[in-house]
Order: C-alpha cells, then sequence, then structure tokens
C-alpha cells in the first residue's frame, strides 16, 4: 500500500512544481528571451491550458490501458518539455515548452487520484486527499525559495533542468515502484459495459463535481488577487506580502494534516459543510472589515476552509467509479481548472476590483455548495466497499 501513497504524491507534485518553481525567474527569463514581464506572465494560463489539454483524454487512457503507461508518458513529457523550456532562446518557444509541460503534469495528476481510488476504501481515501493537500500547500512556499537557492549560483535555465530531474524521477518510480491498479487492467474487455452507478451524469457526481469546482475557484481567486489585495488594499510591502503567504501556507498545512484525525469523530458530510460555512464567514468578514487584523482574519478562514474539506469532497466525488476512476479524475480536474478561469475571467470582464472579486466568489459559492451538500446526500451504493489491499 506505501508504494502507491509514494507515487500518488510523486505524480501529483509535479503540477505545482511546474507553476511555482520558476517564478523567481520570471525577470531574468524575460531579460534573455527579449519579452516583458508581462507577455511572459502568459506562461502561467498556458500551463493551465495544456493540462487542461492532456485531462481531456488521460482518463480514458489510463481506464482502457492502464494507470502505469499514463504515468510513465506524463513523466517523460514532463521531463522533455522541461528541458525544451531551458533550451528556449524566444518567448514562442518557451510558451510552447510551458504548454507541453502542463499536458505531462495534467496526465500525472488525473492518473494519481484514480490510483488512490482504485487502492483505498472512501474513509481512507478521503484521509489521504486531505493529506496530499496538506503537502501540495508546501510547495507554493517551498518552490521559490529552492529556485532562489539554486539561481544564486546557476542560471534560470538550472531551474527547468531541475524540473526535469523531477520528471525523471517520477518515471523512474513508474517503472520501479507503481504497480498497475486499475481492477480491470487484465481484462481486455473490461470497459464494454459500465455499470449504471458509474455513469457521470447522476446527480451525487454532479453535485460533488461542484463542489470541488466552486472550492478550487475560491482558492484560485484568492491566490490571484493576493498581490493587489495585500500590497495596494492592505498596504503591505514585498517582505510582509511573503510572510503572511508563508504563514497562510502553515494555516493550510495544520488543517490538512488534521483532518484525518477529525474524520475519525465527525462525518464527512460535517466537513464539508464546515468547510463551506468558514468561506462564508470568511466572506462575510472581508465584506464587512474594518481593519487589516480583521482582513487577515478572513484570508486566514479561507485557507483553513478549503483545507478541511477539500480532499473529502474530492474522495466522495470518485467513490462511485470503481473502474472509470481515470474518466472521473479527468472530468473533475478539467472541470476545477476551467471552472476557476472561467470566473477570474468573467470578473475581469464585468470589472469587479481584487476585493470584491474575492467576496462574491467566497458568499455565491459558499451558498450554492451548502444548499447542495443539504440537499444531495451518498446513497448506499455511493459508499463503495474498501478495495482489497496491495502490497
Amino acid at each position: 500500500m506505501a508504494r502507491f501513497l509514494f507515487c500518488s504524491f510523486a505524480l501529483v507534485l509535479l503540477y505545482p512544481s511546474g507553476i511555482d518553481m520558476y517564478l523567481v525567474g520570471l525577470p531574468h527569463i524575460a531579460r534573455d528571451l527579449g519579452a516583458s514581464e508581462a507577455q511572459l506572465h502568459i506562461a502561467f494560463s498556458a500551463y493551465l491550458a495544456g493540462m487542461a489539454s492532456s485531462m481531456v483524454f488521460a482518463g480514458k487512457i489510463a481506464d482502457k490501458t492502464g494507470r502505469q503507461p499514463v504515468a510513465i508518458t506524463g513523466a517523460v513529457v514532463f521531463a522533455l518539455a522541461s528541458v525544451l523550456c531551458s533550451i528556449a532562446e524566444e518567448s514562442t518557444l518557451f510558451l510552447t515548452g510551458r504548454f507541453i509541460q502542463g499536458v505531462g503534469a495534467g496526465g500525472c495528476y488525473v492518473v494519481a487520484f484514480a490510483i488512490l481510488r482504485d487502492t483505498l476504501s472512501a474513509q481512507r481515501r478521503a484521509k489521504v486527499l486531505s493529506m496530499m493537500n496538506g503537502i501540495t500547500c508546501i510547495i507554493p512556499v517551498l518552490a521559490p525559495v529552492v529556485g532562489y537557492l539554486i539561481m544564486l549560483r546557476f542560471p534560470w535555465q538550472s531551474l527547468f533542468w531541475t524540473m526535469a530531474a523531477m520528471g525523471m524521477l517520477v518515471f523512474i518510480l513508474s517503472i520501479t515502484v507503481l504497480k498497475e491498479t486499475h481492477p480491470g487492467a487484465n481484462n481486455r474487455g473490461h470497459s464494454a459495459s459500465v455499470p449504471p452507478e458509474e455513469k457521470l451524469l447522476n446527480r451525487f457526481f454532479i453535485s460533488r463535481l461542484l463542489v470541488t469546482t466552486l472550492s478550487v475557484a475560491v482558492i484560485l481567486t484568492y491566490v490571484n488577487v493576493s498581490p493587489v489585495l495585500l500590497m495596494e488594499v492592505m498596504g503591505f510591502d514585498r517582505g510582509e506580502y511573503s510572510t503572511v503567504m508563508a504563514l497562510t501556507a502553515l494555516v493550510s498545512m495544520a488543517v490538512s494534516f488534521s483532518t484525518p484525525f477529525a474524520l475519525n469523530l465527525f462525518k464527512q458530510r460535517t466537513l464539508m459543510l464546515t468547510s463551506q460555512v468558514l468561506f462564508l464567514a470568511a466572506g462575510g468578514l472581508l465584506a464587512t472589515a474594518s481593519s487589516n487584523a480583521l482582513m487577515l482574519a478572513g484570508i486566514t478562514l479561507i485557507c483553513a476552509g478549503f483545507s478541511v474539506g477539500f480532499g473529502v469532497a474530492m474522495s466522495q466525488a470518485l467513490g462511485p467509479f470503481a473502474l472509470r476512476a481515470g474518466v472521473a479524475s479527468s472530468v473533475l480536474g478539467i472541470a476545477q481548472v476551467c471552472g476557476s478561469s472561467l470566473w477570474i475571467w468573467l470578473a475581469a470582464i464585468i470589472g469587479l476590483n481584487a476585493l470584491n472579486m474575492l467576496i462574491g466568489v467566497l458568499i455565491g459559492c459558499s451558498m450554492l455548495c451548502i444548499l447542495l451538500l443539504l440537499l444531495i446526500r451518498p446513497t448506499a451504493h455511493h459508499e463503495e466497499a474498501p478495495q482489497q489491499s496491495r502490497s
């Protein structure tokens, strides 16, 4: 069992590492490629577009051919694309490399969740996904620090060589440590018929899809507006901004690692409702805050709310799918990436400022999620039997 947990964590970590590690080198990359920093910020969108593109087909392939081939391919693509970014001499090639990096990371991301669905029972999976969320929260803090230390002695290209090495490490793990987990991998006809409870168009899956997508929209909106909110609205300097981001990441980690213990005491639905109530309270606090201290309290509630509920909601969303966990993971990933991007784009079109953008998504999403959680509960076949343990 430990091998699957270790490999899943490694597969997931490629995604945030590809986002956060290179940011410290952005001014140097812009200078060497003859582009503005603003132009190279498109690299973030290119990366997410690559992830969404690969998620469209990665899950279905993983359900037909197995998890291991997709993990191996995704890791190799991520590594080769990182090399392409490192040798780029103009911005178009660099952005192409970033898109392909996203393709590799997206495939690995989908497979990681499918592996956990294959190998863990519902309760244990909820605990592991909560811990995975905590580890993911470490990356936005550690990756820029690691990038900064690398650039003290080496040029920015070394950041992408480091990512390439990470991709190759995941490739080696996928070949030597990871074993196939798909329950029908050895049965060529396993995908011929889909059980009724594994149809994607059912109200329970759609409800959890919406809950996870809206929760991701909240946290990504916060990340997107945090520089403006903290430095322009609240008047913090760059050092204070970095400190606040590090402390909120620590809050997320602490809550994520505490959630498995909370699951021993409370029902999963209770934790998911708690998550949304914290979002709603954060929105109210930010809307009425008269001091920076109250606004910081609201920001803390956002991080705690996401950490306490997201892993549990993801676990429930994957619960009904024994044979189609790859497709379900793909649909979840695409919805989360595209839904968040759509909200941020719409808010910019409407002309909402950073604070109102965050308040709007907190209050609107939390109220809708609370309604969904109250109205749509798991039925008997959504509480799947534990998978047989694999060593």
